[in-house]
């Protein structure tokens, strides 16, 4: 496809042109900055500077504060604590880092809801929905590996319960389980191990994060109305776009703030909040708590892999089916990895072809019940896994996936969708009063 026609970068001096010529980075940044951007984007459009920031505030606490931990599971809890009470601001770094990583995850959730209503997905953006699928993975396993390395009582029993999924694949399992803990239980190898992987993989995501960006630099921004920025003019391009600076970073950096007003107030304030008081009760093997949890962000996929008991007919036809090979700890384990892939696989599951979920009636609704149905499993997540609870689950675990694997295909089929603005010139002077008042708003919001 070919890309939006704009101006590209002229070097003016004599050490720009002698830059230009050796390494072309200057044209590289220009290019990146005045990217032609869509001029009707609304405030769901400022998650990627908020996850840009998540990501470097990661990783340069967690370099400071892997200065001062112990990878030993003799030594972690107390490295921890000597972190948060001898290191001079280091109670402050490790607020930063722990709470950094549930705004990281709250920012990517939204970012994911905001793709799956506005059809961002959708060709040609497939490969760079399937790059941020990787990138969440990524996130998921780093994060756990992360909560490990504290070696409380979550820690020790949420490494014990997640890696002891692997142990419920058939034949494989067992030596995959094996070799992920460095041994035959959770151990000083495991979190040797989980350490080690949680300082690197940042390193691979913010890789990823760097192709993500490239991925939709070459195919151009989806916007609220879906409709694609006309190319067959500089002119015509013009009339739909607005250059990345000074417009659009001015709007980034100002929700930026006000995100960080009350990511600085959470830290300051109420840094443990989100946080289990049994992590701060060294590791014991001997001592199982009483209700083992994971952090907020994991909760919903938990709820469904708990949701799928031997007690639910399809895990009764499954294991009845396979022979036994499939049971309920399996089917769970299943579940739990199909809700991610389900989502992963949205380009080709939604047969609609009006890409914004603004001009999809029947789609609002189930869309919004899915974003519902994501909290319901978020809070059952926390429950104890018994009535009502499990019940819950159940049922919500089972609208992701009827949402997934039925509704969305079918909405394609019987959805008549509204009329859409033939361009996105069109949306922009329907919404803010024509040409002469969008020159001047250049940040609308929806």
């Amino acid at each position: 496809m070919a890309g939006i026609p704009h101006d590209h970068y002229e070097p003016k001096t004599g050490i720009e042109r002698w830059v230009h010529e050796r390494l072309p980075i200057l044209s590289l940044v220009y290019d990146t900055i005045m990217i032609p951007t869509p001029k009707n984007l609304n405030w769901m459009w400022i998650w990627g500077i908020v996850l840009a920031f998540c990501l470097v505030l990661q990783i340069a606490t967690g370099v400071v504060l892997v200065m001062h931990y112990t990878p030993h599971v003799d030594l972690a809890f107390a490295s921890v604590e000597h972190i948060m009470r001898d290191v001079r601001g280091g109670h402050f770094l490790r607020y930063l880092h722990m709470n950094g990583a549930s705004l990281f995850f709250f920012a990517v959730y939204l970012h994911i809801f905001r793709g799956l209503y506005y059809g961002s997905y959708k060709a040609p953006r497939e490969i760079t929905w399937i790059i941020g699928m990787l990138i969440y993975l990524l996130m998921m396993g780093t994060a756990f590996m992360g909560y490990v390395l504290p070696w409380g009582q979550m820690s020790f029993w949420g490494a014990t319960v997640i890696t002891g999924l692997f142990g419920a694949i058939p034949l494989i399992g067992e030596p995959i389980q094996t070799w992920l803990l460095g041994g035959p239980a959770v151990g000083n190898a495991t979190l040797n191990r989980f350490f080690s992987l949680h300082y690197l993989l940042p390193f691979v995501i913010a890789a990823l994060v760097a192709v993500h960006i490239w991925a939709f630099h070459t195919t151009g921004n989806n916007n609220p109305t879906g409709v694609e920025v006309r190319r067959a003019s500089k002119a015509e391009a013009e009339k739909d776009t607005l250059p990345f600076w000074p417009y659009f970073v001015i709007k980034d950096f100002f929700a930026l703030a006000l995100v960080l007003a009350v990511f600085f107030a959470v830290v300051g304030f109420m840094p443990n909040y989100l946080g289990h008081p049994d992590n701060y009760i060294e590791a014991n093997s001997l001592a199982t708590p009483a209700h083992i949890v994971p952090e907020w962000y994991f909760l919903p996929f938990y709820a469904i892999l708990r949701a799928f008991t031997a007690d639910v007919w399809i895990v009764q036809l499954a294991s009845f089916l396979t022979g036994g090979i499939v049971d309920a700890k399996f089917f769970g384990v299943i579940a739990m990895f199909g809700a991610i892939i389900a989502l992963a696989l949205v380009p080709w599951l939604d047969t609609s072809s009006v890409r914004s979920g603004r001009y999809r009636p029947m789609f609002k609704w189930w869309f919004w019940l899915l974003a519902v149905d994501f909290v319901v499993l978020m809070w059952c997540g926390a429950m104890p896994a018994e009535p009502p609870y499990s019940i819950i689950s159940l049922i919500a675990a089972a609208y992701w996936f009827v949402y997934f694997l039925i509704i969305l295909p079918l909405l394609g089929v019987i959805e008549k969708p509204l009329a859409q603005p033939a361009t996105i010139e069109d949306d922009f002077n329907a919404h803010y009063g024509g040409e002469a008042h969008g020159a001047a708003s250049a940040t609308p919001a929806e």
